[in-house]
């Protein structure tokens, strides 16, 4: 696996009530790309660039899949979600940027970017099958999360009833 980016070397996990964010659910997915490789792996297929304030391409990818995740529907949500939480996503992407990343992604790209993430994947699922205990390597905020098991969800719709007075089923 690979080693830590660093953006969430200021995370702690308290429970005062100060210093409280929003969308901390993203911690999660956003440091497992980091620490599959997949971020690194990214980097690597998507075309770079030279000077001052040149942005890592990958860690441009991630951050907007995270900004998704946190509910950005257009590029201007995403840059206003990084820059409000930089704490949990690391330093803001500016749309201008995220926009030339995309453009970038011709048909050659998108065929790297596939193979980069089926390699992660496999990774992935080869430590998962090694460890029926969860993933052994995840620590967010300084704690090392054990006996996380990973499930595979199939977005399948489950009916439930309850037997509570004036419950109606799901």
């Amino acid at each position: 696996m690979s080693e830590p980016t660093g953006w969430d070397g200021r995370l702690s996990v308290v429970a005062d009530g100060k210093g409280l964010v929003g969308h901390a659910g993203a911690v999660l997915p956003r440091r497992c790309p980091d620490r599959t490789g997949l971020t690194a792996a990214l980097t690597a297929v998507l075309p770079a660039g030279t000077g001052a304030g040149w942005r890592d391409r990958g860690v441009v990818v991630v951050q907007l899949a995270m900004a998704i995740v946190a509910g950005a529907v257009n590029l201007s949500d995403a840059e206003q979600l990084q820059a409000h939480h930089q704490g949990l996503f690391g330093p803001a992407v500016s749309d201008s940027t995220t926009r030339r990343t995309l453009q970038a992604m011709d048909t050659e790209v998108l065929a790297k970017i596939a193979r980069v993430r089926a390699q992660v994947r496999r990774g992935v699922w080869s430590l998962l099958h090694l460890r029926p205990g969860g993933f052994p390597w995840l620590t967010v905020a300084g704690k090392y999360l054990h006996r996380w098991v990973a499930i595979d969800m199939d977005a399948t719709i489950i009916t439930a009833a309850s037997k509570k007075q004036g419950a109606a089923a799901t």
